[in-house]
């Protein structure tokens, strides 16, 4: 291929040609791309396994010689190779050579990571946040503060596909920055391309949850347990602990950023688990609409946005929703809840977990703080849009032994689950209100972003 600019070919191999010329077999997955630009070639290489390929250089296609090495890091990674003026008409290549793996991933090499760390371990909260009943949600152990350096270790182990057996899943896979940590599909896609059976909630603000378990059923008593769960989950990433901290150990940027944060550079299961929730906890929303109004008497919203408060906190017409979704962190006291989603039940919920009928149907209530960003909704993703969520409050409700007492009728009305009555005015004022919990900062936040270096 060639271009206006230089004179240059560029090789991309295909797997028999690689095959035949390494005299070995092709890595499974693995695809190589060389682009003619203007300043010499782009080298891209998508490689699960994060092996090193050797790029090289000829002027006739016979002799070659070294011109790098691109060294995949995380599954795919790009390098510009400068062209010769001097030698018009050069050609590239890509090879693997099993023999030439000996290009290591440092954290300098394969990171990046800024040279003044970010502050993960005293981040700035608002007033509100720091009296109660915000203080008593708070889930964090004393035995796993939050520190710099173990969220940052954290967000890197968030973001590596290593995590899974065939190197193509992360926890980010399913819970993804733009989305408020959240996955946009109904249900996601493990590892070997199997389905969970849950949405994966959003992740925002999980620090604070009253009652601290974690999953929709809450089958994980901390955030320390339930991190390692979809590791080792058959169909989200397919690992063992064993296989998992072997793997991490074989990596030198890894050894450097236990040692930062442990003192030693040994890889157990529950270091990985304390540094993943370090960082899931460090996900915190706190610079939406709604925080910039509460110091204001909500003066910066529009008359549509204070109805829909209004309304969500009871004060116009008989809607709940502070229930179950109360203080500025909009998530529930000590009550898990039935919300009335179906009868006969499809998912048991908590009752799932224990057995007992009086928890059938009851799930975890997640915080709805960036709820515009975590569509779909419900633990089975059955509502695409906020406005299906407000119509089933407001009308859908279905009736079951174990719905929530939010959700019925007052006492001196007829039995059966409560009907919001709300004109098509007020449900677009509660969508609205809804919006406000909007955290674009956090969206688009660096030091929660993916770490990894993919080069140019």
């Amino acid at each position: 291929m060639k271009t206006n600019h230089i004179s240059t070919l560029v090789i991309v191999l295909s797997m028999a040609s690689a095959t035949s010329m390494m005299g070995g077999e092709f890595p499974v997955q693995s695809l190589v791309q060389i682009q003619a630009k203007a300043q010499g070639a782009g080298v891209t290489v998508n490689d699960p396994g994060d092996r090193a390929w050797v790029i090289q250089t000829s002027s006739n296609l016979t002799a070659w010689s070294d011109a790098g090495v691109v060294k995949v890091h995380k599954g795919s990674y790009g390098s510009l190779f400068s062209n010769n003026v001097s030698m018009p008409g050069l050609y590239f290549r890509a090879l693997y050579d099993p023999t030439r793996q000996e290009v290591a991933s440092t954290v300098q090499n394969a990171l990046l990571l800024p040279s003044t760390a970010f502050n993960y371990s005293t981040p700035v909260l608002p007033p509100n946040f720091l009296v109660q009943p915000i203080l008593g949600q708070d889930n964090t152990p004393t035995t796993n503060m939050t520190t710099d350096a173990g969220a940052a270790l954290g967000r890197v182990l968030f973001y590596d596909k290593r995590l899974s057996t065939n190197q193509t899943i992360a926890c980010a896979s399913c819970h993804r920055q733009e989305n408020g940590f959240s996955d946009p599909r109904r249900f996601s896609t493990g590892f070997a391309g199997g389905s969970t059976s849950r949405n994966s909630m959003g992740l925002s603000n999980a620090r604070w949850y009253q009652r601290r378990h974690f999953f929709w059923d809450e089958r994980a008593n901390t955030l320390e347990d339930q991190v390692l769960a979809p590791i080792q989950n058959p169909v989200e990433m397919g690992m063992t602990l064993p296989a998992l901290t072997t793997r991490l150990a074989a990596e030198p940027f890894y050894t450097d950023l236990f040692t930062r944060t442990f003192g030693t550079p040994d890889i157990t299961s529950g270091r990985i688990s304390r540094a993943l929730a370090q960082f899931v906890r460090s996900i915190v929303s706190t610079r939406s609409k709604y925080d910039a109004g509460v110091s204001n008497r909500f003066a910066n919203f529009t008359a549509q946005e204070r109805l829909g408060r209004q309304i969500f906190l009871g004060q116009v017409g008989n809607a709940t929703c502070a229930a179950c979704h109360g203080t500025d962190n909009f998530v529930p006291g000590a009550a898990i809840n039935n919300n009335g989603l179906e009868f006969p039940y499809v998912d048991l919920g908590l009752g799932g977990i224990t057995g007992r009928p009086q928890d059938n149907g009851l799930f975890k209530v997640p915080s709805l703080r960036n709820i515009e960003l975590t569509a779909p909704y419900m633990h089975d993703g059955r509502f695409a849009t906020l406005e299906q969520v407000v119509e089933f409050y407001n009308s859908g409700v279905v009736d079951n032994p174990n719905l929530s007492p939010p959700l019925r009728n007052p006492p001196g009305q007829p039995p059966g689950p409560r009907r919001l009555n709300l004109t098509v005015e007020q449900k677009a004022a509660l969508v609205a209100f809804l919006k406000t919990l909007t955290d674009t900062n956090l969206a688009t936040d660096p030091q929660l972003s993916d770490p990894f270096n993919y080069g140019k």
